[in-house]
């Protein structure tokens, strides 16, 4: 491949950009996210090539991350400006990941859970589920909406409900849905699918925190919602 040859021009097994666009980024190893950084490869060898040379020079993205301009540039095809692209590239993830790291949320209870979600599931009419995937210090990955209607275990498949947790590489997450008639008080049904995704967590060595009901205040009721741990359902 000559130098400056476009990754369009390239072999299908080295066209990163397009494999991203069909199946996402999940799909595609650290060198091929890298190489769509770097654009072009040189001298006959592909951005690939190039990618690869650079993780295992430095072993971690970690390390690749905390190089200079002048170590990235040592390696065969990289060269100034690619190695300013993959500065600046490097250089956005840590100031997002200090900015997520500010902005998380600590869930280390039912109340912080309930604040969380109580405005987005207030005058929703039909019950929405949604999992909530915390880190090891109980702070907020993502919230994921599973299914909306009654709870059942045909809405609810384990599959769906431990997806996010695993692609994140979390430990535990926090079972959430709401009652549209304002009363948390759980159903059978919702402690029979809670019980069946616990022990599913179980297997999967994911634990299941907590399931909580959020509903609204009445004169017979301080809270809005409850916690199916406090009210000692969290058992198989």
């Amino acid at each position: 491949m000559s130098e400056g040859a476009l990754i369009k021009d390239m072999l299908p097994g080295d066209k990163p950009r397009e494999r991203l666009a069909a199946r996402g980024p999940e799909a595609l190893s650290d060198s091929e996210l890298i190489a769509i950084l770097l654009r072009v490869g040189t001298k006959g060898r592909s951005a690939v090539a190039v990618a690869d040379d650079l993780v295992k020079e430095f072993r971690s993205l970690d390390c690749l991350a905390r190089a200079s301009l002048a170590e990235l540039s040592r390696i065969k095809g990289v060269g100034r400006d690619k190695a300013i692209a993959l500065k600046a590239a490097f250089t956005l993830a840590q100031r997002m990941a200090r900015e997520l790291a500010r902005e998380s949320p600590l869930l280390d209870s039912p109340d912080a859970v309930a604040d969380l979600l109580r405005e987005e599931n207030r005058f929703h009419d039909v019950e929405h589920f949604q999992v909530v995937v915390v880190n090891t210090r109980r702070r907020l990955i993502r919230v994921d909406k599973i299914s909306q209607g009654t709870l059942d275990s045909l809405l609810v498949h384990p599959r769906e409900v431990f997806r996010s947790a695993i692609a994140a590489n979390a430990s535990a997450l926090i079972l959430v849905h709401n009652h549209p008639s304002g009363d948390p008080t759980p159903s059978d049904a919702d402690i029979r699918v809670t019980r069946d995704l616990i022990r599913a967590g179980q297997l999967l060595k994911i634990d299941v925190l907590d399931h909580i009901i959020l509903g609204r205040r009445s004169n017979e009721r301080t809270k809005d919602f409850v916690s199916l741990k406090e009210l000692g359902h969290f058992y198989t």
